[in-house]
């Protein structure tokens, strides 16, 4: 499908990019990792833990949501980047120009973000950027105000789309392309999930004044899985490997969070921190795992499906082992 989406789609940012100073560049280099994947699922992880009833009514029917909807987005992603299979930029496939002024170490995490391969339409930063802070300015709805909430979130999410162009990773249209898609991709989720915003006239006043309290997260994690299998389709089909990893690790995402919300019942107080920790560095090892061994499709599939059932089922730790402790007194 790469006639829809030409390779030679920009208008002339790169050129604008050129001219920025390189002390720029570098900046924008380090903004764009606060849509990076590791760091969006674990800022939602740690949101789903740890909020109380100060951000949200339920918060962990709001933070299991969140994850579900950046999910969502990553699979739509998946699924558009198979079909359209655009290039990205030249630029990205390097050499990288790297300033000399940067140290060595510096130097070589400023190579790392602005080389990418893959296809480059839509920007799956700016996708899950917009549709990750959108979603956390919607459900943590007690925290400043929804215009507070909103503005900072589409700052957020503008900064990592401009910080997109900027490196030369990709096009205006794949960053503006992403936005949209990020966007609706919240909408869409919200409604599965039951956000009463999302439901038009059928939504009581007082469901709209809560409407974190009703939540149900395990459709969109089931979208989100569908999504991901239609895109490991269409990528086996265009004999696309790396996507079809990547949607391979959309159907374990969306799998194990659908399978890690049946362990919840949604009212858990926050997770303690003695849990939160070692349970942190034990997903968190699974998901670099998952990456790490891409090459074994089911080795990846079974880490990162035991990573995020882990991740949504954490809250119920506490009360189920002290069950069983009381259980053996």
């Amino acid at each position: 499908m790469i006639g829809l989406v030409t390779a030679e789609r920009g208008i002339g940012e790169t050129a604008l990019a050129d001219a920025l100073p390189e002390v720029v560049v570098v900046l924008f280099a380090a903004v764009t990792h606060l849509a990076d994947p590791w760091f969006l699922f674990g800022l939602l992880a740690v949101a789903y833990w740890f909020a109380g009833d100060r951000l949200a009514a339920s918060p962990r029917r709001a933070g299991a949501t969140a994850v579900a909807v950046v999910t969502c987005a990553y699979a739509a992603v998946a699924l558009s980047k198979a079909w359209f299979a655009a290039p990205r930029p030249p630029g990205a496939v390097g050499p990288a120009d790297v300033p000399t002024w940067l140290p060595g170490l510096l130097s070589r995490w400023y190579e790392a973000q602005v080389l990418s391969d893959g296809f480059g339409f839509p920007s799956g930063h700016a996708t899950g950027g917009a549709a990750a802070y959108l979603a956390l300015a919607l459900l943590y709805d007690r925290a400043w105000t929804a215009r507070k909430r909103l503005l900072a979130a589409a700052l957020v999410a503008v900064a990592v789309a401009a910080s997109r162009v900027v490196i030369e990773v990709h096009y205006l249209v794949d960053v503006l392309a992403g936005i949209v898609l990020g966007g609706g991709v919240v909408v869409v989720a919200l409604w599965l999930a039951g956000d009463p915003r999302f439901r038009g006239r059928n939504a009581s006043r007082g469901d709209r004044r809560e409407p974190t309290a009703g939540l149900d997260p395990t459709p969109a994690f089931l979208l989100a899985a569908g999504v991901s299998l239609a895109a490991a389709g269409v990528a086996l089909a265009g004999g696309h490997t790396g996507e079809v990893v990547e949607a391979g690790i959309g159907i374990a995402t969306g799998a194990g969070g659908a399978l890690g919300w049946r362990l919840v019942d949604g009212d858990e107080p926050a997770v303690p921190v003695r849990i939160a920790v070692p349970a942190l560095a034990v997903t968190g090892a699974l998901w670099v795992g998952a990456y790490a061994l891409a090459g074994s499709t089911g080795v990846t599939l079974a880490a990162t499906t035991v990573a995020v059932v882990a991740v949504v089922g954490l809250p119920a730790l506490p009360e189920r082992a002290e069950a069983m402790s009381n259980g053996r007194d």
